[in-house]
């Protein structure tokens, strides 16, 4: 999440040569019939998070909580709508668990269940389902996102109590704490949040919602952070690309040296952030979250679609 964020601050515009050395997708030939051909003064991509544990360390503090679980899904997935004139950007973020029409089997299940088939399967999910252009896709997974945290030694995150979440791993006490990567992982994982308050420890339970929530406050935290590290130090461009190239990976029609210079204008206006509004349901025996109908969603939806105005933010992240 944060990788395909901050990534398009820094890495993606580094060098030249750092153009050609990112990872493409393999294995999905037909992706670039799964995406929308840019047309218009917007491009909007698919930032997915995902859960693969390609690289993890079996012997790493946070494996247990982490797992073993085999294939890839997608734990975080945010579009990224950008104006191609670089004066603004906005980030929308779909719940893991939204119930939706998967675009190749015709079926309904879980949004994440479509990118355990292929991420242009999920691109093209989130375009017939919702309607927003999918332009170009870009993927990272928990090991580039722990490499990334730890190259710009932590992010600082503030808790008002003790904080825990005994399935990710998360351990933290009251006050603003930097985050190594370990524990940012654990934080952005995080559906079981707990505080402690009035002697008792009491679960979050917005789960999903809550954690989505949670993703944005540290894509807010590392995105100033990262922005200032590289205005005192050019040179952590370098170090953010070797510790997370491996873990990245761009669609083939995607050219990140193009988008430097636009993305980096826009993130310096600020970035916006929305969440499309959902609530609970049971369907098939599953606990799954089902979109809101109503002019709320339609304003957020419009924008992404690129037929409305940029709706009034639920958060902006400063430049």
């Amino acid at each position: 999440m944060v990788v395909a964020v901050v990534g398009s601050i820094g890495v993606i515009s580094a060098s030249d040569r750092l153009g050609e050395s990112f990872e493409r997708f393999d294995g999905e030939e037909a992706i670039e019939d799964m995406l929308v051909p840019v047309n218009g003064p917007a491009v909007n991509y698919l930032l997915i998070g995902s859960d693969s544990r390609e690289g993890v360390d079996p012997n790493a503090p946070d494996a247990a909580a982490v797992g073993d679980v085999g294939g890839r899904r997608s734990d975080t997935i945010i579009i990224l709508r950008q104006e191609r004139d670089g004066n603004g950007a906005a980030l929308l973020s779909l719940n893991r668990d939204l119930w939706v029409t998967q675009a190749d089997t015709g079926g309904q299940d879980r949004i994440n269940s479509a990118y355990n088939r292929g991420a242009g399967v999920l691109a093209q999910t989130i375009t017939e389902e919702f309607g927003i252009p999918i332009n170009h896709v870009v993927d990272v997974d928990f090991d580039g996102f722990k490499a990334l945290v730890d190259t710009l030694d932590g992010v600082t995150i503030c808790f008002e109590f003790p904080a825990r979440d005994t399935e990710s791993g998360l351990v933290q006490e009251p006050g603003c704490n930097n985050l190594d990567g370990t524990q940012a992982l654990a934080y952005a994982r995080s559906r079981q949040y707990q505080e402690f308050r009035d002697g008792d420890w009491r679960t979050d339970g917005t789960a999903d919602i809550g954690r989505v929530l949670r993703q944005q406050q540290f894509i807010s935290a590392a995105v100033n952070e990262t922005l200032q590290e590289i205005q005192a130090d050019p040179a952590l461009v370098r170090d953010i690309f070797d510790a997370t190239a491996s873990s990245l990976r761009l669609d083939p029609g995607l050219d990140p040296l193009g988008a430097a210079g636009t993305l980096r204008k826009a993130f310096s206006t600020g970035l916006r952030t929305f969440t499309l509004p959902s609530q609970g349901a049971m369907i098939d025996g599953k606990s799954v979250l089902v979109a809101n109908e109503g002019e709320e969603t339609d304003t957020i939806l419009n924008y992404f679609r690129g037929t409305g105005p940029l709706p009034p933010p639920e958060t902006t992240i400063p430049g």
